[in-house]
């Protein structure tokens, strides 16, 4: 008796019963619509296997739909703790060092260079840039701004595209972990002669 009781509750015998109901309800209603005169159409109904993959494939759309709902509405959200993200690390790569002069981040350049370590020599070569554009009073040190903000403000200076080649290599160092080939770091390398020859000319004109 309890083992007829916990198959009559179980949730796989009342989708099965749902699905035998519906198969009968349907056979009914398509036999009343029989034109007269028509000869009666072969006995057959759908297994109830084939109801019950029915119900769960379109369970899962449902569910698949809803999450993909969900991703819409928050993604907003996620890529505005991405940009705080961005600008955390930004912080916290140049509030330690800000002291240190021109020539210490271009000797420190130099040096990873030599031992082959060209990711923190280019980030040298960054910071670099950096410090001489706030010495020179081009763009002064602001350690909320970001990467992409500097990239919009050196559109106006000289040679911008040596500022550009310089910051978006700083960007993949903070956000993959690609490896700076030598042959990259020497673009950052040239980028960074072009900006120290600008920013010199300029101050000479001044």
């Amino acid at each position: 008796m309890a083992a007829d009781q916990f198959q009559k509750s179980d949730i796989s015998w009342q989708i099965q019963q749902f699905f035998r109901q519906a198969g009968e309800w349907l056979e009914l209603r398509f036999a009343g619509l029989q034109p007269p005169g028509v000869p009666d159409m072969p006995n057959w109904s759908f297994p109830a296997w084939w109801w019950e993959a029915a119900f769960w494939l379109i369970i899962v759309g449902a569910g698949g739909w809803l999450l993909w709902q969900i991703y819409l509405w928050l993604r907003p959200l996620l890529e505005a703790n991405q940009s705080q993200f961005g600008k955390f690390l930004d912080r916290r790569s140049t509030q330690p060092e800000k002291e240190r002069s021109i020539a210490a981040w271009v000797r420190s350049a130099q040096e990873f260079q030599q031992q082959g370590n060209y990711r923190e020599a280019s980030r040298a070569l960054y910071m670099a840039m950096l410090q001489r554009l706030s010495e020179t009073k081009l763009i002064p040190t602001d350690q909320s701004r970001t990467d992409r903000e500097y990239l919009r403000l050196v559109q106006l200076l000289p040679d911008s595209e040596s500022y550009q080649m310089v910051l978006e290599t700083h960007e993949l160092l903070c956000f993959s972990n690609a490896p700076i080939s030598a042959e990259m770091f020497e673009r950052v390398q040239r980028a960074y002669g072009n900006i120290e020859r600008a920013t010199l000319d300029m101050a000479k004109m001044a």
